[in-house]
């Protein structure tokens, strides 16, 4: 009798635990269920902000544009600029309108010609708000990763090539080298959410303006919660007073040679100190540029000793000892690579620099065209991350999304997002999240390869683009 009981309560037991699992394994993906429908509503939030008359009145270079009823009206123009175009204009028209009206084989709705015109009519500034539109919504309702409650941005700067061509030259200006012809080149710089995965703020400007001025006007949109990662070319006294003024916090890598209290910490062997940073002469200058009071600024020195043998020395408005022990610092610092992997995505995976037309508002138009596309995929692949942690925590590697195969299975289908029902948008939503989750990759922690500045650049030619 006593067994039989054992029996029947090992097996209650048993079918509960079977239960309990179960339960635990459809909290992913009821979770996933309900962020794919945010992201359908996200996708329609936007498409109300495309299809309004206030954001095309803003957004069109005269009052008469887009008042006719053409093929290629204000909004279809937007949703084909922002489908990752890279080969010719007429190539990508003729697969847009085949994706969009479902045709087996392409047929010709839109000439060339026609698009020149219609973008030309188009401000640039189109693709800014609908990035920062929707920076604001994936914050709000997403859910974002934060670390110890800061929201983790980091500013990186990077150049890119532009087309060899007169106008393009005289805004931009060009990039004189020791051997070679002066090349057409481009400031860009971008603050970057590292952990999210969301570019909160890109610019691209003439090359003769720095990174530090780039990195101000990025901090017009920092919040209290935002914690900035800089790279060892920005610190300045004024650029970590004007963090300061929006009530944000910094930690920077600072070169041993940059200021004279960083060669004596360096020197004292120290782990970490608490310093006064007072304000030089000419970041007394820029201080009143901006509406600055200059001011000592109680700053902590941290030391890092790198696997290479090399010293680290990082400089952070995070003092307390308590909160932000000295252990959490060189796992920070690192923090701050995916804003370099990101250039890497812009640069070689959505090619931002093949640029599609021949004139400075095309270049502004693709670019932050391109931006605001790669946010929008970032977004609708966010709900896929739980989903894989939780399906893969027992193997040896824990894994993430291909962004790569993620940027290639979205092109065509973004159309369709803004252009069905939402019945089908959610639809065609878990389908992608579905392959999302089929095309993953292990993370290898520990592995670093070499930078090799010998490796030359694509190059891309207006007059042969791809096929495809």
């Amino acid at each position: 009798m006593i067994l039989f009981v054992k029996f029947i309560s090992t097996n209650y037991l048993s079918e509960r635990s079977k239960k309990c699992q179960n339960k635990c394994k459809m909290f992913p993906l009821l979770a996933w269920n309900l962020l794919s429908n945010i992201c359908a509503k996200l996708i329609d939030f936007l498409k109300n902000i495309i299809t309004s008359k206030d954001f095309i009145s803003r957004n069109k270079r005269s009052a008469k544009n887009f008042t006719r009823q053409r093929k290629l009206p204000f909004p279809l123009l937007i949703v084909f600029l922002m489908n990752l175009i890279k080969g010719s204009y007429q190539d990508e028209l003729d697969n847009f309108f085949k994706v969009l009206n479902g045709y087996q084989v392409a047929k010709r709705f839109v000439s060339k010609a026609a698009l020149v015109k219609a973008r030309m009519k188009l401000k640039h500034e189109a693709f800014i708000e609908l990035n920062q539109q929707l920076v604001a919504f994936f914050f709000q309702s997403f859910r974002p990763l934060t670390w110890h409650g800061f929201n983790l941005l980091a500013v990186d700067g990077s150049t890119m090539r532009l087309p060899h061509l007169q106008e393009i030259i005289e805004h931009f200006g060009v990039w004189k080298s020791a051997k070679g012809a002066p090349c057409p080149m481009a400031r860009v710089s971008q603050m970057f959410n590292v952990l999210n995965k969301i570019t909160v703020d890109a610019l691209i400007t003439p090359k003769s303006i720095g990174e530090r001025e780039l990195a101000s006007k990025h901090f017009n949109h920092l919040q209290p919660k935002d914690l900035i990662l800089l790279d060892r070319g920005y610190p300045a006294y004024w650029l970590f007073l004007l963090i300061l003024s929006a009530k944000a916090n910094f930690c920077a890598r600072v070169s041993i040679k940059k200021w004279k209290i960083v060669r004596k910490f360096y020197k004292s062997g120290k782990k970490e100190k608490i310093i006064a940073l007072y304000p030089p002469p000419t970041s007394k200058v820029k201080c009143k540029e901006l509406e600055l009071e200059p001011v000592p600024l109680h700053l902590r020195l941290i030391r890092i000793e790198l696997d290479t043998g090399e010293t680290e020395i990082l400089i952070t408005s995070l003092l307390d000892e308590n909160l932000y022990p000295y252990e959490i610092f060189s796992e920070l610092y690192h923090d701050r690579w995916p804003i370099e992997e990101d250039y890497k995505v812009m640069k070689c995976r959505i090619e931002v620099e093949n640029f599609s037309g021949k004139s400075v508002l095309s270049i502004y138009q693709d670019f932050y065209a391109k931006v605001f596309s790669k946010n929008l995929i970032s977004a609708l692949s966010f709900p896929t991350r739980q989903v894989i942690y939780q399906t893969n925590q027992d193997k040896k590697y824990e894994y993430q999304i291909n962004f790569t195969q993620a940027l290639s299975k979205s092109k065509g289908v973004l159309v369709l997002l803004f252009y069905r029902s939402v019945k089908k948008m959610i639809s065609l939503i878990s389908d992608l999240h579905d392959i999302f989750i089929k095309t993953i990759e292990p993370i290898r922690p520990g592995r670093k390869y070499p930078r090799n500045h010998k490796i030359q650049r694509k190059c891309f030619h207006l007059n042969y683009k791809p096929i495809c």
